[in-house]
């Protein structure tokens, strides 16, 4: 079983991503805005689809050690509610949303954008409505957690 890692925000300096192996299931962060006499550590557990069955937690801690402890509780609590299409469905997601976005930095139209209903992906391949799914799953999905 995957260990929890910690991998910084690459835009602040005082934000974590907490990953369960390749999936983000959470984030440890000072939270703005607060007074300065509260907790200042927010923590929260959670990904798509498993927090919508209310598979998520959040809490506040006065430091990160207290913070990161606090999340690894929820966790432990979390984790045996998961299940592996959760997984499968996040990285799934994950995958559409990248291919998307590389779709539109290539200048690319989706097929729902074209009136034929056809495109073509950046890599070339002729897709249309009834096929892209299929395609982002088998030439785009990371093949090692497919």
């Amino acid at each position: 079983m995957p260990s929890l890692t910690r991998r910084p925000h690459p835009e602040r300096s005082d934000c974590w991503h907490v990953f369960h192996g390749d999936v983000q299931v959470g984030t440890i962060a000072i939270q703005s805005g607060l007074p300065v006499k509260a907790k200042q550590w927010r923590w929260d557990v959670g990904f798509y689809p498993a927090s919508r069955r209310g598979l998520s937690r959040s809490g506040y801690a006065a430091a990160f050690e207290q913070a990161r402890a606090g999340f690894e509780a929820a966790w432990k609590d979390c984790l045996p509610r998961c299940t592996e299409d959760d997984f499968i469905e996040y990285r799934r997601q994950r995958a559409w949303t990248a291919w998307k976005y590389a779709m539109h930095e290539a200048g690319l139209p989706l097929p729902t954008q074209s009136t034929s209903r056809q495109a073509r992906c950046f890599c070339g391949a002729a897709i249309d409505i009834a096929v892209t799914d299929r395609h982002v799953h088998d030439a785009h999905m990371d093949s090692q957690h497919a």
